[in-house]
Order: structure tokens, then C-alpha cells, then sequence
């Protein structure tokens, strides 16, 4: 597995990604400017911003793997739905960072619908929530019945694949971080094979 990270991580350098000349100012990163990015981070914030996104955003960084996350991606005066769109379309791998609240989330189902219906390689990771237990809150989302199903089938579809279960009271962080961005970086190291 090492050797195939050190292989994507220099096939990544010989495509010239230029740094940023600034520290991302809540990670610490260094930001890659690329036109595209490789994974979309696909989570609530409410529940996982300010740790399991963020760490894992920080973590696949260091691997010189291009992701997008919303508050360390966009910037002011961006237009939220275009960014994310295509943030999508262009990633070639979405993590679904699954928690308690995400099922009352607009976006956060919106964006795995688009992820489910483009076909893009999903993650799932479970954080502190255990599969059965994420559904659609539509008491809490103000959107029609067609949504409500597209939801529904996405979140269904998303919880087929095969994905990590983490308790953040429990687990070792180090361990969901490092399985997390070795699954990712084996997946990339598919898709560009292909």
C-alpha cells in the first residue's frame, strides 16, 4: 500500500500542482490549487466539521491528494451551488462522512444524490452513527416528494457500499484517518489505471 501512495503521490508531482503560498489558516495545510479536485467531502458540519472533516481533509492533504471541502475550498464570493457541482462532477472519489444529523441535511443529501447519480466511487464513513440509523429527517427539510425519494434512493444506495464505522468517544482517530485515506488513495490509484 506504501508503495502505491508513493507512486500516486509522485505522479501527482510530476503534473506540476502548484502550492499555495498560505497555510489554510484552520488545518494548517498547505492548499493544492488545482482546477479539479480528486474527492469531494461530502458532511455535516454541525457534526463533523471542526473534526472527522477536517482532520481527514488535513490527512488526504499531506498524501498531496486534491479534496474538496467547503470551508477550506471555497472562497468569498464563490457561488456555493455552481462550486460544489462541479467539485463533483470533476472528483474522481466522494467520502460520505455520515452523522447523527446528516439525514436533516438539504445539502448534505443533495450532494450525495448528485455523487450517487454520476456514479462516483463512495466511501461511506459512519461517525457515531451506525448505518440503520441514518434516514431521511424530512420533518425537518422543506422540499417535494420527488426529492424526498432521490434522497431516499441515494442514502439507500450509499449505505450498500461497504464503509467504516467510527465512535469518536471510542475509536482510535489515527487508525479511521490513516484506513480512511489508504481506501481513498487505492481507489484513486484504480480509477487512474483504468
Amino acid at each position: 500500500m506504501q508503495h502505491r501512495n508513493l507512486t500516486r503521490i509522485m505522479k501527482l508531482q510530476q503534473q506540476h500542482l502548484i502550492l499555495n503560498g498560505h497555510r489554510n489558516h484552520q488545518t494548517g495545510a498547505l492548499a493544492l490549487v488545482a482546477d479539479h479536485c480528486d474527492v469531494f467531502i461530502n458532511h455535516r458540519g454541525v457534526d463533523t466539521k471542526r473534526n472527522m472533516a477536517s482532520l481527514l481533509y488535513h490527512h488526504l492533504s499531506l498524501l498531496n491528494v486534491r479534496s474538496f471541502l467547503d470551508m477550506n475550498t471555497m472562497k468569498p464570493g464563490d457561488c456555493l451551488s455552481e462550486r460544489i457541482q462541479n467539485a463533483i462532477r470533476d472528483c474522481k472519489v466522494g467520502i460520505a462522512v455520515f452523522s447523527p444529523n446528516y439525514g436533516s441535511s438539504y445539502y448534505c443529501l443533495l450532494e450525495l444524490a448528485l455523487m450517487m447519480e454520476m456514479k462516483k466511487k463512495i466511501i461511506p464513513v459512519f461517525f457515531d452513527v451506525m448505518p440503520s440509523e441514518i434516514h431521511v429527517n424530512r420533518r425537518q427539510m422543506h422540499c417535494t416528494s420527488g426529492e424526498i425519494q432521490r434522497f431516499h434512493r441515494a442514502l439507500e444506495e450509499a449505505k450498500m457500499a461497504v464503509g467504516l464505522v467510527f465512535n469518536s468517544l471510542k475509536g482510535n482517530w489515527s487508525d479511521v484517518l490513516t484506513t480512511t485515506s489508504d481506501i481513498v488513495m487505492k481507489r484513486l490509484t484504480e480509477i487512474d489505471g483504468k
